[in-house]
């Protein structure tokens, strides 16, 4: 399926490969204007361009929508790690950069792009969680708190930058296939596959639609939602 994005700026962050990537090359694809923050950059197809920006630290992301110098529409807050641990065992460092990373990001991100967007009179974010950030996860205290954290943080923007004409949902995969995943012990994906409702596990164009549906006009009056693509592994 493709999406028309005609004269959209777009910003994805951890777009460089995964999901991130995927969704960046759709957006292209699209006809949008593609702007990539990621830690590492590369090299990238004509109209994407790659932006070298920790999106932790907020000067690092202030700088890097000031580079693009004109408002983006469109925002995938993809970005994030995984420092897994039992709580009981992990460090102040650990739980700390993964809160960091993957929640500080987002609001960072959302309050540089937000601007822009409600002077444009249109805006769209996306951020992506998971769903063990809404059930919890054995080992992941951190992770699934950062990501239920971007629960509350999707509801609050959809509820404050709405009247602007912006909106801001969020997608929770559960395992998806990526080149990471599948270099997993295949015990971790017959676990996943266990647990879904279908008998297949959704790879990184699955999460990618979904993102995309929400980015288009034809999700103009969705906001503040989380739409789960886990292939059911939730219920």
């Amino acid at each position: 399926m493709k999406w028309e994005f005609p004269g959209r700026v777009a910003v994805v962050t951890g777009g460089m490969r995964g999901i991130g990537r995927t969704i960046a090359d759709n957006l292209l694809a699209g006809g949008a204007e593609v702007h990539v923050f990621d830690r590492e950059t590369g090299d990238l197809p004509k109209g994407m361009t790659a932006h070298a920006v920790d999106v932790s630290n907020s000067e690092s992301v202030n700088a890097a929508f000031a580079a693009i110098g004109k408002p983006v529409h469109l925002l995938v807050n993809n970005a994030g790690i995984t420092r897994d641990r039992t709580l009981l065992k992990m460090s102040d460092e650990e739980w700390a950069s993964v809160l960091t990373v993957n929640l500080t990001s987002a609001f960072n991100t959302i309050r540089a792009a937000g601007p822009g967007m409600v002077q444009a009179g249109v805006g769209r974010i996306v951020n992506m969680i998971s769903i063990n950030g809404l059930r919890g996860k054995m080992g992941q205290g951190n992770y699934a708190a950062s990501k239920a954290g971007m629960v509350g943080l999707t509801k609050t923007a959809a509820k404050e930058l709405g009247p602007k004409g912006v909106t801001c949902n969020a997608v929770a995969p559960g395992m998806v296939l990526t080149e990471m995943t599948l270099k997993l012990d295949q015990q971790f994906r017959d676990k996943a596959l266990s647990e879904a409702a279908l008998s297949i596990l959704p790879d990184t164009s699955d999460i990618a639609n979904a993102v995309l549906f929400l980015l288009s006009d034809a999700a103009r009056c969705i906001t503040g939602e989380v739409i789960k693509v886990d292939s059911g592994q939730y219920i």
